[in-house]
């Protein structure tokens, strides 16, 4: 398939991003520049070549692509390199036309320097403050707990999420390589945040069968899936998460760079988005992935035949889906509508 679709168009509309992990989308520029403050040794010594060997096209499984995170971690340790990356990454989405960004990341990986988990979310949010207060983004946060550490540090980070509630922290999450590492002896943790009003979401069904998502659903209460690429093999639940609009976080890329789809073509997107499931196309990690949102727009309509009504519809869909208060919601649903309604019109124009 080709896509007809102009690459500017897609940069204009407006989208929402909501599965976009803070650690895996530095600038190659700025992972140099704190490398060297802080004496850090890196792979490549040039930008260039460190974007080349940060992207990851050798991985065998999600689990090798994760090993790429070591990398970046290693400069995420004070709390104005912390503010910096946040900043550039809300900055770098503003220009590709993201208007609301969840920043999703794990605090408890940013304290081998001394910082205390509040200083860590601290300084992300004071970055995505900047970043909104400069560019036409919203930027909220989602705080991370990972499968392969202890379902009571999980607990501590549900705490440490729903603390910074209302102070720019939107969400609950839990990542990680998934065989192996149920979600469900997590599921305290998802438990507290739901009981204390904080929206969850989940990775599930990207390193590990359908019944994963079944897991983060029924046993953890996931009101969002990240992923869900292989929850098309259980058509029960998919019917289940059709008939309850349970958003999918769908990451095209990282997918196929995990090997959870064999190629873009095969990936379930089309047909959930066929059958009127609630899906959101996302970067996933920009680094890692090399990859903007208009880029996975595109290999959308690329590889998959996603016309500029459709992805009109996928972007809504963001926005409709973010953890924000509904009354946000439908103030940025209002303005998304109006700005589509006149690219439209602008791309109608350009086609008779």
């Amino acid at each position: 398939m080709v896509s007809s679709i102009d690459r500017e168009l897609l940069r204009r509309l407006p989208k929402a991003e909501l599965h976009c992990h803070l650690d895996g989308s530095l600038r190659p520029s700025t992972l140099l520049d704190l490398a060297d403050e802080y004496d850090v040794a890196l792979p490549q010594r040039t930008a260039s070549a460190l974007r080349d060997y940060m992207r990851v096209s050798d991985a065998a499984s999600l689990e090798d692509y994760l090993e790429r995170f070591d990398v970046t971690l290693a400069v995420m340790q004070t709390a104005d390199a912390l503010e910096r990356i946040s900043y550039e990454l809300a900055e770098d989405a503003a220009a590709d036309g993201v208007r609301y960004i969840e920043v999703r990341f794990a605090p408890i990986l940013n304290v081998r320097r001394g910082l205390s988990l509040g200083d860590v979310l601290d300084a992300s949010l004071r970055g995505l403050e900047r970043a909104s207060a400069k560019h036409p983004i919203v930027a909220r946060v989602i705080v991370t707990a990972l499968r392969n550490m202890s379902p009571e540090l999980s607990r501590e980070l549900a705490s440490l999420a729903v603390a910074y509630r209302g102070r720019g922290v939107v969400g609950f999450d839990l990542a990680g390589g998934e065989r192996g590492h149920p979600a469900a002896q997590h599921a305290g943790a998802f438990r507290y945040a739901l009981e204390h009003d904080l929206a969850c979401t989940c990775h599930a069904g990207e390193g590990d069968d359908a019944s994963s998502v079944r897991q983060a659903i029924h046993v953890c209460g996931a009101n969002r899936i990240g992923h869900a690429t292989r929850l098309i093999e259980d058509e029960s639940l998919a019917q289940y998460v059709n008939d309850r609009r349970i958003p999918l976080e769908i990451c095209l890329t990282s997918n196929v760079q995990t090997r959870a789809t064999e190629r873009y073509e095969t990936h379930p997107l089309r047909r959930y988005f066929d059958r009127g499931m609630n899906v959101v196309l996302n970067t996933d990690n920009r680094l890692m992935s090399d990859t903007t949102l208009t880029d996975e727009y595109e290999l959308a309509a690329t590889h998959l035949g996603f016309t500029f009504h459709e992805l009109s519809e996928i972007a809504r869909n963001g926005f409709a889906s973010a953890f924000l208060p509904w009354e946000e919601r439908r103030q940025l649903l209002a303005q998304v509508e109006r700005e589509i309604t006149a690219l439209r019109e602008q791309r109608d124009c350009l086609d008779a």
